[in-house]
């Protein structure tokens, strides 16, 4: 594929919760795309304290306890950053719509111009896997993941990482963005491609 055809900002995002309902974010990521490579110099990372208490089950998940999270700034702190550096970009996450509903919950006036999803986009290209889970997708490609993050699995600097090997990998078996974005952006997100309006016979 042509990366020149890109969107000229494309962002891999992953959030983490606290585990409540609807959850508070204690971490984003945001890792852009360039020349077709994922450019950690210039990637955005936020740990934030949520205004609830992370639970017990959300800690076994991420790892990131309510003790390191203490001296982290709050959402709204934080928010004016997360909302200019997200500014004017496609997203790609995967399950997209947990990222996309999150980030939307928190930053009421943020609209991403499109929305790539590479779980859709995985079971478009890897058809009959019995699973399309990050690790599962993972251990199928095994994209090369030695320069990410030391953090390691469910932080959200790490999954963008991961995320953004596997949209490259994916992206090969595709010869144009919009061939991309057909497989890839759920429908009713932004970005989707419009439905074909049926031919009428008069």
């Amino acid at each position: 594929m042509n990366i020149t055809a890109w969107p000229t900002k494309l962002l891999v995002v992953d959030v983490e919760g606290n585990g409540a309902n609807p959850p508070d974010l204690v971490e984003v990521a945001a890792l852009p795309i360039r020349d077709g490579q994922a450019d950690k110099t210039t990637a955005g990372a936020w740990l934030i304290r949520p205004p609830r208490p992370v639970t017990p089950f959300a800690t076994r998940v991420h790892g990131l306890t309510n003790e390191a999270l203490a001296a982290a700034p709050s959402w709204e702190e934080t928010a004016g950053a997360v909302g200019d550096f997200l500014a004017g970009a496609w997203i790609c996450a995967h399950n997209a719509h947990v990222d996309y509903r999150v980030l939307s919950a928190h930053l009421p006036k943020w609209e991403p111009a499109g929305v790539l999803d590479t779980l859709r986009l995985a079971k478009a290209t890897y058809q009959g896997l019995p699973s399309y889970g990050l690790d599962a997708l993972i251990s199928h490609r095994q994209p090369d993941l030695t320069d990410a993050p030391a953090v390691g699995r469910h932080r959200a600097t790490y999954d963008a990482y991961a995320t953004a090997q596997l949209l490259l990998a994916m992206a090969e078996q595709y010869d144009t963005w919009d061939q991309l974005v057909a497989a890839a952006v759920p429908p009713g997100l932004p970005g989707a491609p419009e439905p074909e309006e049926e031919a009428t016979l008069w």
